[in-house]
């Protein structure tokens, strides 16, 4: 048995994407104090900088597996700059959400997407994005699903639904990653189409 604490992040890197998930492990004990802190010391809310930690890491596991993770030898700095991005969507999602003045001028604040209704053909292509999406998550095996389900569908972060699984968050994680891999796959296979 290997022992994961002297490999280099990117020797880590290179045993996950060909399967081995404690290397993985590894990497998340290694940057989730860090990457964490950094989240933290800009958001200064803990629900939320949880919220963007969980993402930050499914990105990075979602990133692995396309292959599209390229080593630089600078694995830590990588997984910052993912969290980073993740904080600037939040913000700017949250000031999308803020009060609008109509005061300023040349801003009409009813000429916005979200405010206008969906049309029937926009309708019926959600409608059935829904149905290929939930007939698919109903192939998933069992416990894929009901991670699946409980993020998604309950909105529960990783450390809630390890919790109530009875389970490590890491391998909450890992049920998500293969749950979306295999949905990926499943679509592919029966040729749908999962975006508008």
């Amino acid at each position: 048995m290997e022992d994961y604490r002297t490999m280099t992040d990117e020797c880590l890197v290179g045993q996950y994407v060909k399967g081995n998930n404690s290397a993985f492990d590894e990497l998340l004990h290694r940057h989730q104090n860090r990457v964490f802190s950094y989240i933290f010391n800009i958001v200064k809310n803990k629900d939320i900088s949880d919220d963007i930690f969980q993402e930050t890491f499914v990105k990075v596991i979602m990133t692995l597996n396309q292959g599209r993770y390229t080593d630089s030898g600078k694995f830590g700095a990588w997984i910052i700059r993912i969290a980073h991005n993740l904080i600037i969507d939040y913000f700017r999602q949250e000031k999308n959400l803020s009060p609008l003045s109509c005061d300023e001028e040349g801003f009409d604040v009813f000429n916005r997407k979200e405010l206008s209704e969906e049309t029937i053909e926009d309708a019926i292509i959600r409608r059935q994005i829904l149905r290929d999406v939930r007939g698919l998550v109903q192939v998933l095996p069992e416990l894929q699903r009901e991670v699946l389900e409980m993020r998604y569908y309950q909105n529960l972060s990783f450390k809630e639904i390890a919790e109530m699984t009875g389970v490590s968050i890491n391998t909450a994680l890992g049920r998500m990653r293969y749950a979306i891999l295999n949905l990926r796959r499943i679509a592919e296979e029966k040729n749908i189409v999962l975006t508008v």
